[in-house]
């Protein structure tokens, strides 16, 4: 279910939308030139450490490889502490509702939740040279 098209769109949005909520967020700390570095830090953080540390196959090889329930704490602290930075921002109601998709992102994400929790590589997402030609 996680390669679903809705699913995997729903998914790309959650990520950006974190981005974009860190960034607000660190935008809003501080009256001084740190907003900026803020405002820029906390979502090249998150991109990073998004980005670098994955499980194998999620969906290329991963640049650093990691265990699958680290990755999935990993992916839900990103997305907690954007939830966490909304409420901040003074949304509780938006925090409630971006909380919920979370959570429902990753029950009808079943099969690559389970993966990353059994602590095997995800088999979902297959790579163009495997897909036969077709003719």
């Amino acid at each position: 279910m996680n390669t679903n098209p809705i699913n995997l769109a729903v998914r790309f949005a959650l990520e950006i939308l974190m981005l974009i909520i860190l960034a607000c967020w660190g935008w809003h700390l501080s009256q001084t030139w740190t907003r900026y570095v803020a405002m820029a830090g906390f979502p090249v953080i998150a991109a990073v450490l998004w980005g670098i540390f994955r499980i194998q196959n999620d969906p290329k090889p991963a640049p650093v490889e990691i265990p699958g329930p680290v990755r999935l704490l990993l992916e839900l602290a990103l997305f907690g502490w954007a939830v966490w930075a909304l409420y901040k921002l003074g949304k509780p109601g938006l925090s409630e509702i971006m909380a919920l998709i979370v959570i429902i992102h990753y029950l009808v994400s079943y099969d690559r939740t389970r993966a990353m929790l059994r602590n095997r590589p995800y088999q979902g997402f297959v790579s163009l040279e495997e897909v036969p030609d077709i003719k």
